[in-house]
């Protein structure tokens, strides 16, 4: 938790117990979401103001600590009180401008290692599982600080296509909407258009060949076709039933490369 190891550095001289470890953490965690400590106590004392440090003396009472925040846009103020229970820390934290309460049970040894209290780097563990327990169980339920909500990663379909580099560019300009035509590469979408009176689906009994089963690139029949459609034949868009073989020249096996059987007999 960044932040938490010159906290921790300070107030080493005051903790004694693992359980002065993990109210440090709590503290600090509650410093990240936007709120800053008042004091101790229930009550309000005198010359309080908001700091990011923790109070003198909240070490003092080991079965009962008591500590008071405020939010850095004066929205929330919250008293907090950890008390131990055998080798369990009870959170009750009460937001006193709404009267809302939140409780919280942390099993201090789930996250305090007794043994490292003078080693920073060792003597905290399940830091993610405590960050995620304090936001959920007190800071979510209580609603936390305008603006300090931690948000996720900018999603990918937010991304311009200008500013992403592994994406081809459209094909039309942004903003503008694409033509409404089959799926090239779904010849099932035949007749899903003659069942839809709005006209809203794709695909009518023509079996177009030019934007159904594996298209054929390069071939618009709006431009004309050489030696069958002059151009302009065709709206751009429509279905057309072309009505021979399609392009000049296409691979494959003349039809009538194979005589007929008993060509050579003269009877026939």
């Amino acid at each position: 938790m960044a932040g938490l190891e010159p906290l921790y550095a300070w107030a080493r001289p005051a903790i004694s117990r693992p359980q002065d470890a993990l109210v440090c953490g709590i503290h600090w965690e509650l410093i990240q979401h936007g709120y800053r400590c008042l004091g101790t106590g229930d009550q309000p004392g005198p010359d309080e103001r908001k700091s990011e440090l923790l109070p003198a003396g909240w070490e003092a009472n080991k079965e009962v600590y008591t500590l008071r925040y405020k939010s850095t846009d004066d929205a929330h103020e919250l008293l907090l009180k950890a008390i131990m229970v055998e080798d369990s820390m009870i959170l009750n934290v009460m937001d006193c401008s709404s009267q809302k309460v939140a409780d919280v049970t942390l099993a201090v040894a789930d996250y305090i290692n007794p043994e490292h209290l003078d080693d920073f780097h060792k003597v905290y563990k399940n830091t993610e599982e405590l960050r995620t327990r304090i936001s959920s169980g007190i800071i979510s339920p209580l609603g936390g600080p305008a603006g300090k909500a931690r948000k996720d990663p900018e999603s990918k379909e937010d991304v311009l296509w200008d500013e992403n580099p592994l994406r081809h560019p459209p094909r039309q300009p942004m903003g503008t909407r694409a033509p409404s035509r089959p799926s090239p590469l779904n010849p099932f979408a035949v007749g899903g258009e003659d069942l839809d009176p709005f006209g809203g689906r794709s695909g009518g009994m023509i079996v177009d060949p030019l934007h159904s089963g594996i298209p054929h690139p390069g071939i618009d029949p709006s431009s004309g076709i050489p030696g069958r459609l002059p151009p302009g034949a065709v709206p751009p868009g429509a279905r057309f039933d072309p009505f021979g073989p399609l392009g000049i020249g296409r691979p494959g096996p003349d039809p009538d490369h194979l005589p007929p059987p008993g060509y050579d007999d003269m009877f026939m």
